[in-house]
């Protein structure tokens, strides 16, 4: 048993079965057993491997993309925020492009990890650390998220014959178990429905909309997910530990937890405060600024890693591995034109 996993054991005794959002806020941040607090878990290493450690040409094109949004602002003194930055590799990327540009940000990190902070430290100097977006001075800025909004803690909901019911956490013969609340009466729907909550995200969409309703500025969000028209058949967490799918209840604190956003919500949030906005694929966002132009001048350059590069390209655009699973989403602030990038929809 993960000390964890005591903890938990000992707050669902004295208090009752435990939410899935409260679940995983101890599992990944826990101050002392927390999953992001403990270890580094990105790459071959580790338990994932994100985009931006998959090869460079995630983050130069991300790179190019702030460049341009930062054009579109009329070239201000800006900042580049970005939340949840793992090991800093996708910012020391976004940086390298848009020093290039002409383009000088001060740099901030939002990061609660203290061993992540520490990675980010290595690869990019001179920045500032938060532990959340509301500590960052307002001004104009570029707020980048990579694989950030899908760990935050989620509520889920499932329908049955008497009502909806939150699902819940509880002990069963001394081991963890899933479990549906009490009825809680209200709206009704058809057997089997499933919703997902996510208020944290929305707070922090919220705020972001509203940074960007207040002073020129842009946001790309690159996570899991999926538009409504897609939607899954059940409910989204999932856990993975090794780069294999684990079960999120075993060995609570040692594996990473997820869940796939829903773009529409977001979307509709951003445009509820006037903020130009669309999301597209991974893969058209990579290959309409082009990603397969940038991975021949790799190849061309280094003739021995060109297997590599193509078995780089091929598992951010293939559909079959992160194309399109993931989504990106860019908004503008009001009165400002979308950079490239989203007219595959």
């Amino acid at each position: 048993m993960t000390p964890l996993e005591a903890l938990i054991r000992q707050e669902i005794t004295a208090t009752g079965p435990m939410t899935v959002a409260r679940y995983m806020e101890l599992c990944l941040t826990h101050p002392q057993h927390g999953y992001y607090v403990t270890r580094d878990p990105f790459g071959m290493a580790g338990d994932f491997i994100t985009a931006p450690e998959v090869s460079q040409m995630f983050g130069e094109i991300v790179g190019a993309w702030t460049a341009a949004a930062w054009i579109e602002m009329g070239r201000p003194a800006f900042k580049l925020v970005e939340l949840g930055a793992g090991r800093g590799t996708l910012m020391a990327d976004v940086l390298r492009v848009l020093r290039r540009a002409g383009g000088s940000p001060e740099v901030w990190f939002v990061e609660v990890s203290q061993h992540l902070q520490e990675e980010q430290a290595r690869r990019v100097s001179g920045a500032e650390w938060v532990k959340s977006l509301d500590q960052v001075p307002d001004g104009p800025a570029v707020y980048l998220a990579n694989e950030f909004f899908d760990a935050l803690p989620v509520r889920q909901f499932l329908c049955a014959e008497d009502g909806w019911h939150e699902r819940v956490i509880g002990l069963q013969e001394d081991r963890l178990i899933w479990g549906l609340a009490p009825s809680a009466g209200g709206q009704v729907g058809s057997v089997g429905d499933w919703r997902e909550r996510a208020q944290q995200a929305h707070d922090v969409v919220n705020q972001l909309a509203l940074r960007l309703a207040r002073a020129p500025g842009a946001a790309l969000i690159c996570d899991y997910g999926y538009r409504q028209k897609d939607r899954p058949d059940g409910l989204t967490l999932q856990a993975v530990r090794r780069h294999e799918r684990a079960d999120p209840l075993c060995d609570p604190g040692q594996a990473d937890l997820t869940w796939l956003i829903d773009f529409d919500v977001f979307q509709e949030l951003y445009a509820a405060k006037g903020c130009a906005v669309r999301v597209t694929s991974q893969a058209g966002f990579l290959t309409e600024l082009g990603i397969g132009q940038r991975a021949e001048v790799l190849a061309n350059a280094s003739r021995d890693k060109a297997d590599a590069i193509a078995d780089a390209l091929e598992r951010l655009t293939s559909p079959e591995q992160m194309g399109t699973l993931f989504k990106v989403l860019g908004a503008v602030s009001p009165g400002l034109e979308l950079p490239p990038g989203f007219e595959s929809t």
